[in-house]
């Protein structure tokens, strides 16, 4: 059971420690882009460390870009819908860059070609829609904006609508991308949450909160006095990365996959150095 290996680890900061309020759990999980095959177990696990927990406030906060790139961008919306329908588990959804994509898609068929050049095109093959072959065939990706419409169900079309931008717990601040130094977290633009990258990563200032963000994949989890980052890149490395917070706590759970399948790692957080994985 997952209670019994994974692993926890205080942060480092030598200033105040982050943390989430008395009586509440928070799993977030990074981006999925397509990989149903990873979601899966990874959310088996965190359910199931959701039931053990005795925790009043248990949380489960998705960073966006579950489509695109990956082969089943259609059942893993699916699976999301089914775990928004309700339960003992609060869940919040965020808008990722490639959410917002698809989304537009939907109204507008022009924008197609350049969703495609990352990622569209297997996000649209889920759904049974071909991506026209050539870019300049406004016909063609009309055609396809149409053909899309009609396979995308009202319950995805739902899905997408209701997507968040950002979401705070205690001292951590989630959203997709990231946030725009010196500008006050409540007043960043929904275009930077989304999308913004070098200015965000590159910068060292602090922010209000810890910034707990996808949208740039690294071979590892990234952590330090102002973010943790947790795209790992699942659709090109096949590993799929989740947080687990408690009180000051932090803690990873992957799901791998490797040649003898889907494997569950776990990870020590380790806040100027990343995350260094520990014996799966």
């Amino acid at each position: 059971m997952i209670g019994n290996w994974l692993a926890r680890r205080k942060s480092s900061n030598t200033g105040p420690v982050a943390s989430v309020p008395p009586g509440a759990l928070v799993w977030t999980v990074g981006d999925i882009h397509g990989r149903l095959d990873l979601l899966r177990p990874l959310l088996s696990a965190v359910l199931e460390d959701f039931a053990r927990s005795a925790q009043t406030r248990k949380v489960l906060i998705f960073l966006g870009d579950y489509v695109d790139r990956g082969p089943d961008s259609q059942g893993v919306i699916e699976l999301l819908c089914r775990l928004a329908d309700g339960g003992p588990v609060e869940t919040i959804f965020l808008r990722g860059n490639h959410e917002d994509r698809m989304a537009a898609f939907l109204e507008d068929p022009g924008i197609g070609p350049t969703w495609c050049d990352y990622g569209g095109r297997e996000a649209l093959r889920s759904y049974g829609v071909t991506a026209p072959a050539d870019r300049a065939d406004k016909d063609a990706w009309a055609a396809a904006s149409a053909d899309f419409n009609a396979a995308v169900s009202d319950r995805h079309r739902a899905f997408l609508r209701d997507l968040k931008f950002s979401a705070s717990v205690g001292d951590y601040f989630f959203v997709h991308a990231g946030a725009r130094p010196g500008v006050p977290l409540d007043q960043q633009s929904r275009h930077d949450m989304m999308w913004i990258r070098q200015t965000f990563l590159d910068d060292s200032r602090a922010f209000e909160k810890i910034i707990v963000h996808g949208h740039t994949p690294t071979d590892d989890i990234q952590s330090d006095h102002r973010r943790i980052g947790l795209d790992t890149g699942a659709y090109a490395t096949g590993v799929l990365t989740a947080v687990r917070l408690e009180g000051e706590e932090r803690a990873a759970l992957q799901t791998a996959m490797t040649g003898s399948g889907v494997e569950l790692w776990r990870s020590e957080i380790e806040t100027t150095k990343g995350a260094r994985r520990s014996a799966r």
